[in-house]
């Protein structure tokens, strides 16, 4: 049977942490970040659901092949998305300092948010205004 805090302190038993819980998940959240592979960009400025169109083909593949897709691919958000994804290369080379292969390399998760939307006014008629809302994408890929 397990000791009660009460006995612990009587036998004079440390304590198994000493308040610093948020310093310690910090530390393992730096822990965490410092084994992805990964790149962020944000204010993309184009719509997160065309925007995902173009995430949904590289999902899973390879770097090299994504990468063919991207420069192929006709439309506008793909050249965003190929962006974000030199980015998390770059983020491989210096990380793991050019060790390991590029073949082996993956995406392995790919994800598009919405960012922002710059808020603009469309003319109606009888003096009325229609809303036009102009969306943005932040668009996280990680490699591994």
């Amino acid at each position: 049977m397990p000791l009660t805090r009460k006995e612990k302190i009587a036998q004079g038993l440390p304590k198994p942490y000493k308040g610093n819980r948020k310093a310690r998940m910090a530390q393992a959240l730096k822990e965490k970040r410092r084994a992805q592979y990964y790149a962020i960009l944000r204010g993309c400025p184009y719509p997160p659901r065309k925007v995902r169109l173009v995430a949904d083909l590289i999902r899973g593949q390879s770097v090299e092949k994504a990468m063919a897709y991207l420069k192929l691919s006709r439309r506008w958000a793909a050249k965003e998305v190929l962006k974000a994804l030199r980015c998390a290369i770059n983020d491989w080379e210096q990380k793991s300092g050019g060790a390991g292969d590029l073949e082996t390399l993956r995406v392995v998760r790919i994800e598009v948010d919405g960012g922002p939307f710059l808020k603009r006014i469309q003319p109606a008629p009888q003096g009325r205004a229609h809303p036009i809302r102009k969306r943005s994408s932040h668009i996280r890929i990680y490699l591994g």
